[in-house]
């Protein structure tokens, strides 16, 4: 299944400060059975946007129409805990195209991209003052670019760079998965399939 193009991301961002936020807390697990990726959104970190009633939480960030975009900011160690590709379905679904942190844990990351989720990994001090920008200014734009590995707090011109698995960025380019490579690739396979069969 193709995703949206990712080349250049301007836009506003959710910052949620927290350290080693697992899989579970992402998407919690009683909300696994389904099969088709549609609606995780709802349910993006569903015990700290709602109370058991189903009420809003007032505090928590989603729930503050101050903040929106299609940045995810998080602490440190985003995305441990258990390889549920459901996490990174749930953050597409919800409308997020980017992560941002410090660090994020293998699994996490790779199902991030293969969703067509961009995994900013920047440092601790780059990563604070990202925090800060957004504390000062809700509104504060970010611009991702991918063909140049590169993020930028717009107000103040900092910028910094991060790393890319090469065939990942091009698949985010394309707009593709795995799958979807390989099928771009079916005509140079038959065609070598074709050339040796002679």
């Amino acid at each position: 299944m193709a995703y949206d193009k990712f080349n250049v991301l301007t836009s506003t961002a959710v910052a949620l400060p927290i350290e080693n936020i697992d899989t579970d807390q992402i998407i919690p697990a009683r909300f696994l059975k389904a099969t088709k990726r549609e609606a995780f959104g709802d349910n993006l970190f569903r015990d700290w946007r709602y109370n058991s009633d189903n009420t809003p939480k007032q505090d928590f960030v989603l729930n503050n129409p101050i903040y929106s975009g299609k940045i995810l900011v998080g602490g440190t160690n985003f995305g441990s805990g258990s390889s549920r590709e459901h996490a990174a379905w749930a953050i597409y679904d919800y409308g997020f195209r980017c992560v941002v942190s410090s660090f994020f844990a293998d699994i996490f990351k790779n199902n991030a991209i293969n969703m067509g989720i961009l995994p900013v990994q920047v440092t601790p001090d780059f990563l604070e003052k990202i925090f800060i920008a957004i504390e000062a200014d809700p509104k504060a734009q970010f611009e991702v670019s991918l063909p140049e590995q590169t993020i930028s707090i717009l107000a103040t011109g900092e910028k910094e760079s991060f790393d890319i698995n090469g065939y990942k960025k091009n698949n985010l380019l394309n707009g593709f998965d795995d799958i979807d490579y390989l099928q771009a690739m079916k005509p140079d396979i038959v065609s070598f399939a074709t050339a040796k069969a002679i």
